[in-house]
């Protein structure tokens, strides 16, 4: 434990500065460590950068892990209040995320290029952090298991993950016991396979997205004003959240895209993925599907 120094003087404004061993800062932040994991493994400067922003990223993946582990499990036990303000907090934090992009996102190939073989078959997509904040959002997949066959942890960790129900999945529990008329195929279906559109999901959001709509008008007719949207019910205000977390998870798939684009065009992507064309078609599948195709229903 760090020893605590004496308190200053009452009136001395100079800080504490003397300590026997770490100071409380470096015990409980591990600058130390954080700060010597970077290992460029080419000649270029700018690699750095690349490998700093990699690993900032990898910090955002572990906090989002938590608010959607966070916001899943209170959506179990029926506490709304805590499951929106963990979707709250997720959303600062995709944001803060997305921004992470920008040291890369204007790369040209020759910049990549000069540091790309250190990365050898290294690929994003063999991320296990990004992989359980995948599989939280719905997007399930058993192959994407075997790259980490080889780290048991990491592989007990994810295979975990794929067999629990994804924060959507709780959403949608969570809307039945309101009395949502969420089909029971959906309710019972097996987890640890990527989620389906439904369309009785999409009917069972589209009422109440029209509940707000009826709500607003008969607001209107009494009092001359409509109702604000954050004065609806639980699951509108559960619906919306979601909406914002989907919204900048598109977001940060469209950066990632774009990035990448730019840096090494249509070329096969490290690892051996296809790159671009993978990305591209990861991007333009929505997250939490229903919540965007009922819209057009109200």
């Amino acid at each position: 434990m760090p020893t605590r120094p004496s308190a200053a003087p009452q009136g001395e404004e100079t800080p504490n500065l003397d300590f026997e061993a770490a100071t409380p800062y470096e015990e409980y932040v591990r600058a130390e460590v954080l700060t010597h994991l970077q290992r460029p493994l080419s000649d270029d400067p700018g690699e750095l950068s690349f490998l700093v922003t990699t690993q900032v990223m990898e910090l955002w993946f572990t906090a989002l892990v938590h608010e959607f582990s966070t916001a899943a499990a209170a959506l179990r036990r029926d506490d709304l209040p805590a499951a929106l303000a963990a979707l709250r907090r997720s959303t600062r934090e995709l944001a803060a995320l997305n921004a992470s992009w920008e040291p890369l996102a204007h790369l040209t190939p020759a910049q990549f290029n000069a540091y790309r073989g250190a990365l050898g078959d290294g690929s994003g997509f063999q991320s296990a952090m990004y992989r359980r904040l995948e599989f939280l959002l719905g997007e399930k997949s058993m192959s994407m298991l075997v790259p980490h066959r080889g780290s048991p942890r990491v592989h007990r960790e994810l295979e975990e993950a794929l067999h629990r129900p994804g924060v959507y999945d709780e959403a949608l529990a969570y809307l039945a016991r309101c009395g949502a008329p969420i089909p029971e195929e959906v309710l019972r279906r097996d987890v640890s396979e990527a989620y389906r559109p439904h369309p009785g999901v999409e009917e069972a959001w589209a009422a109440i997205y029209a509940d707000e709509r009826a709500e607003a008008e008969g607001a209107a007719g009494d009092a001359g004003v409509v109702a604000a949207p954050e004065s609806g019910r639980g699951p509108l205000r559960l619906g919306e959240a979601l909406v914002e977390v989907a919204e900048l998870v598109w977001r940060w798939r469209n950066d990632h895209l774009l990035a990448t684009r730019r840096a090494m065009g249509a070329k096969t992507g490290t690892g051996g993925s296809s790159g671009v064309a993978w990305l591209e078609k990861r991007a333009a599948k929505p997250v939490f599907p229903e919540l965007w195709t009922a819209r057009s229903r109200v």
